[in-house]
């Protein structure tokens, strides 16, 4: 099958791109220095692209994604990295064999619901600066003892600078080790051997965390590729252009309902400036040096890979590039939904 042959609007990962960026993050944190985030591209097939390049542990942020990567036999060390108050779809994975997992803890009621689900293994989240779920440091070493006094194994601790991965480098560096003052001191009263922490943003700039849960680096999109410009943009929607307007517009097949926004507008590669983006279309302007016309194909870029990803039922994985590139394989978007 030939990329043209393709309905639009489609996703499409770019083979070469996608080698290079897995290629030169196992040479960066090789084995277990990383844990894939799964949430990045929520199928089992690219996963396994993962594990074959010597990344077997994951990450996840839906029990859903926990249970589809155990049912795909991908579950040797899976961290729902994540708070969780219904932890019995959990345990039950566990009690069955399927998969080790671990869960993100970050007070007595977390606590109590992975001890009440059956899920054996914690980690305690601690807030490093990015406000959203993690205990405050102080209080990581009692939650920790509440753990282990309702019979868990508490692993360590994890802490995501989220807010960091954005920051220009001459602050980023300084930025990422005060965060990590804070997570190594809270696992100094936790302990256990994980300090889990990072994401494509520091992955080469986190050196206190034993392993970084980084997943945006395998397709990459225009908002983060700046901040981390070792890797390449290996995703993008195929679209077709189905209305030219001699007013110096043109639309093309894909919008709102195939694209993540919230990190702002799509690029539409070698046609034009994307004016606005609707429900089903996305309006970009168009000039007579770069002329098209109805029929014509072009590459969308998004600017946030992860809901862009779930917004799609498969990926086509091709070689080359235009309408002639080769779909080598095709990968199921198979852990959507909670």
């Amino acid at each position: 099958m030939k990329l043209g042959d393709v309905a639009t609007p489609a996703l499409v990962v770019d083979r070469q791109a996608f080698d290079h960026n897995v290629t030169t993050m196992a040479a960066a944190l090789p084995g277990p220095r990383l844990r894939p985030h799964v949430k990045a591209f929520k199928s089992t097939a690219l996963a396994r692209e993962l594990a074959a390049a010597g990344h077997r542990t994951f990450c996840c942020a839906t029990i859903r994604e926990v249970e589809g990567m155990a049912a795909a036999e991908l579950g040797s060390d899976l961290l729902l990295a994540n708070e969780v108050l219904e932890c019995r779809r959990l345990g039950a994975i566990v009690a069955a064999g399927a998969a080790r997992v671990t869960v993100a803890v970050d007070s007595d009621e977390t606590v109590a619901a992975a001890a009440a689900g059956g899920v054996p293994e914690v980690l305690v989240d601690v807030n490093v600066g990015l406000p959203r779920c993690g205990c405050e440091p102080g209080d990581a070493g009692r939650i920790a003892e509440r753990a282990r006094a309702a019979g868990l194994e508490v692993r360590g601790v994890m802490g995501y600078e989220g807010h960091l991965m954005r920051e220009p480098r001459e602050q980023k560096v300084a930025a990422v080790e005060a965060s990590m003052k804070l997570l190594l001191a809270a696992h100094a009263d936790v302990g256990g051997d994980v300090v889990s922490a990072g994401g494509t943003g520091t992955y080469d700039c986190n050196l206190w965390a034993t392993e970084i849960q980084a997943g945006s680096y395998c397709l990459m999109d225009t908002e983060y590729l700046p901040h981390a410009p070792a890797f390449r943009h290996a995703l993008y929607l195929w679209s077709s252009v189905i209305s030219v307007n001699p007013g110096g517009w043109a639309v093309v097949d894909a919008g709102l309902k195939a694209l993540g926004m919230d990190h702002g507008d799509p690029t539409v590669v070698g046609a034009g400036d994307c004016w606005f983006v609707s429900d089903e279309h996305i309006t970009f302007g168009t000039s007579p040096e770069r002329p098209v016309r109805v029929g014509d194909r072009v590459r969308v870029l998004p600017a946030h890979v992860d809901p862009t990803v779930a917004l799609h039922d498969r990926m086509f994985v091709v070689v080359g590039q235009g309408p002639d590139a080769e779909v080598t394989d095709v990968w199921p978007v198979d852990l959507r939904g909670w």
